[in-house]
């Protein structure tokens, strides 16, 4: 499996930015698919996540009144649309493949996301 995130850059405080993340490889809804962030020396954050099959969805209490994921296994993608940006949302956003519970063996390259005030 490969993962390749794209769809960060310069966004205002206030407005919406939409992250892709698409895979490639093994059957797609086969397995769970995560968005991560770090921020400037900040550790890497758990953000979101959408289970294959149910596709369950899971949200760290830092965004997830503000942030949605989806997946659409018809394009081999999963979407981490993001609303209401903050500077603080200012990070490297990646996106990886779950391996089983609790960690995650395939990770994207990262998009780059900057929130200006």
């Amino acid at each position: 499996v490969q993962l390749q995130a794209s769809g960060g850059g310069l966004v205002q405080a206030g407005a919406s930015r939409r992250l892709s993340c698409l895979a490639s490889g093994r059957a797609f809804n086969s397995y769970s698919v995560a968005w991560f962030r770090q921020g400037p020396g900040k550790e890497r954050e758990f953000l979101a996540a959408v289970r294959y099959g149910t596709s369950r969805l899971y949200y760290s209490d830092s965004v997830k009144d503000r942030f949605i994921v989806f997946r659409d296994n018809a394009k081999s993608t999963v979407y981490l649309q993001m609303n209401s940006l903050k500077s603080e949302d200012t990070a490297v956003y990646y996106c990886a493949k779950s391996g089983g519970i609790g960690y995650y063996d395939t990770w994207g390259q990262g998009t780059q996301v900057t929130v200006s005030s």
